[in-house]
């Protein structure tokens, strides 16, 4: 019991940008975890796509050893987190996992939208918040203003507030020392037993399975029997340790820690994120409570543009599911795109950063249709229908009435955009439910918006409206009816389904031009023309033709009569009239990959 009084869990929570990866590399410097020489910045971002957009992904674990200034030895065990809208899942875990957060603001900014969400999703989870004004070295820091904000909105006392840079360093030492006087040791509840909460996993081609968890009771060592409870399977123990911030194995995990484990785990589908570990000699029949369940929210499908790459795609998804619990797939076919899989996702940055990885990582070919999100259609006979591609969208005439996804979204601008962003919230078919005035500069609009009008490029529109400032925040507000129709693009009469979209109805005739003077531009001329529509219920709603090109069948005819020529002419119309009327027109994999990057 003695090892845990000196044993903090804590986790850093900030928006993005508030310089969360920066103070975690300020505490492994004054903690001596890394050797000077090994320091770099943004140390816990290891993956190349972090590092390059400046962002965190993944939650990362790291143990340090610090001597407070009474002289005890702590241990304290950091997960830093992401700030990203699409990656508060990552957040969820982390924090079911410690006992206390740093909640980080930057000053020259000020309390902003995923600050807010980070906030309640601790005080939810009974985390004691610290929180920490960052950048008070910058010459626009409004060190007052943004205590007084953490205040009124998030009502935690401005007196809590610690002043750090953690750039140069200034203050962070009393951050190491306010989180051992005001962050709880973890208690074991049941010490006669073991459990321990899977809040992470990764796949490793030599070693399998490498489960990350929070020991809560008990402990785990190399050679020990010990059974995952979703599954209830049983495994032996290979190893143990700790991240420092690379693993390090150890000999024994006890409660408290923060650490890996690996066993015979063959199958990434064994490790379910959110399950409890215990023994099979004493098991605890109280599983942890674990994490509320993310349901994806965007949907796209992925395929190899090399058919070839099928088994690796498969094999591929499979393990990035292992380090994503948030991320799902099922197969699917199309037959313009051959075999794929339809995949879930959080929202549009997390499909991005997905789709990166399956190319970097696992260096994969693959193209990705048009996003979309799950429709309510319910049917004349009272049934209801979950619809996730427009493929499966039944027959109009069967249909009652169809509901799409809404969200909530907190939008935090500055006053003289507001005009704007009301403009651009009207534009994507939103409305704005309140206002609040966060100071003398800022604003909180709180709106409602169909989940697909924010899809592509709302986040773009936002920023460049505000040149920057804004920040935005969303929660899933449930379904709306609306006047929703499917959209078909036709080429020479047939329908390509790749290119079938579930789309409103009062923005169907600008989307469908679009489509089509894309295509007309990407399909090879043959030698009839060819037509490019756009089509509700096979009204057709835009159109584009692809004109023929013509062979010169009179280059033989030197001078002579001239009817010579017509009739070869009129002999060439008849060929091209039989020709569109049998004709096929196989449009090239390139249009479908131009047509689909265009739109994404």
């Amino acid at each position: 019991m003695s090892e845990l009084i000196y044993t903090r869990n804590f986790c850093i929570i900030a928006h993005i940008d508030h310089g969360k990866s920066t103070l975690a590399d300020r505490m492994l410097e004054l903690t001596n975890t890394v050797e000077k020489r090994h320091l770099k910045e943004q140390l816990l971002d290891d993956m190349d796509l972090e590092r390059e957009r400046g962002i965190t992904i993944k939650a990362h674990p790291v143990t340090m050893r610090y001597t407070a200034r009474n002289g005890q030895l702590y241990r304290f065990n950091l997960i830093d987190t992401p700030g990203h809208v699409d990656f508060s899942y990552e957040v969820s875990r982390s924090l079911s996992a410690c006992e206390g957060a740093l909640l980080v603001v930057d000053v020259t900014q000020g309390v902003e939208a995923q600050t807010v969400a980070h906030t309640y999703l601790a005080m939810e989870q009974g985390v004691k918040i610290i929180p920490v004004l960052n950048k008070i070295d910058m010459q626009n820091a409004n060190v007052e203003e943004v205590s007084k904000q953490i205040e009124d909105i998030l009502a935690i006392p401005m007196h809590d507030c610690l002043k750090v840079s953690a750039k140069t360093g200034v203050g962070v030492a009393d951050v190491l020392e306010a989180m051992v006087s005001m962050i709880p040791p973890p208690v074991s509840k049941y010490p006669d037993t073991t459990r321990a909460l899977v809040f992470d996993s990764e796949y490793d081609a030599y070693r399998g399975g490498v489960v990350y968890v929070r020991m809560f009771d008990g402990s785990i060592r190399r050679g020990d029997r010990i059974r995952l409870i979703g599954t209830g399977r049983d495994y032996e123990v290979k190893e143990v340790g700790n991240f420092n911030p690379k693993p390090i194995p150890t000999d024994i995990m006890q409660a408290g820690e923060v650490g890996y484990l690996l066993a015979n785990i063959k199958n990434a589908s064994e490790i379910m994120v959110g399950d409890t570990i215990t023994k099979p000699e004493r098991p605890s029949n109280v599983p942890l409570p674990g994490f509320k369940e993310f349901h994806p929210m965007v949907f796209t499908g992925i395929y190899p543009i090399d058919g070839d790459d099928y088994d690796k795609l498969k094999a591929s998804l499979e393990k990035l599911s292992l380090n994503d619990s948030s991320f799902m797939y099922q197969p699917e076919s199309s037959v313009a795109l051959g075999f794929g899989y339809r995949c879930g996702f959080l929202g549009l940055l997390h499909m991005e950063v997905v789709q990166e990885r399956l190319r970097r990582e696992y260096d994969l070919d693959i193209i990705a249709t048009y996003p979309g999100v799950v429709y309510r259609v319910y049917l004349r006979d009272g049934t209801m229908q979950e619809i996730d591609n427009p493929v499966f969208m039944p027959d109009p005439t069967k249909i009652e009435k169809i509901e799409e996804p809404i969200v909530r979204a907190f939008i935090i601008c500055q006053n003289e955009n507001i005009g704007d962003m009301l403009q651009l919230i009207m534009d994507r078919r939103g409305a704005v439910d309140k206002t609040e005035s966060l100071d003398t500069r800022r604003v909180m609009l709180t709106c409602t918006l169909p989940l697909n009008e924010i899809l592509i490029d709302f986040h773009d529109r936002l920023k460049s409206i505000s040149r920057g400032y804004a920040s935005m925040d969303y929660e899933h507000a449930g379904y709306r009816e609306d006047d929703l129709v499917k959209m078909d693009i036709m080429v020479h009469s047939e329908v390509v389904e790749a290119f079938s979209s579930i789309i409103h109805r009062a923005k169907a005739e600008y989307r469908g031009r679009q489509m089509c003077q894309t295509l007309k531009e990407l399909i090879p001329a043959q030698m009839f023309s060819i037509a490019v529509q756009a089509a509700i219920n096979k009204k057709i709603i835009a159109r584009e033709t692809v004109k023929a090109y013509r062979k010169d069948v009179t280059s033989k005819c030197y001078g002579g009569d001239i009817t010579r020529k017509r009739k070869l002419l009129e002999k060439q119309k008849e060929g091209k009239k039989r020709m569109k009327q049998f004709g096929q027109v196989s449009i090239p994999q390139e249009a479908f990959i131009s047509v689909l990057k265009t739109n994404t």
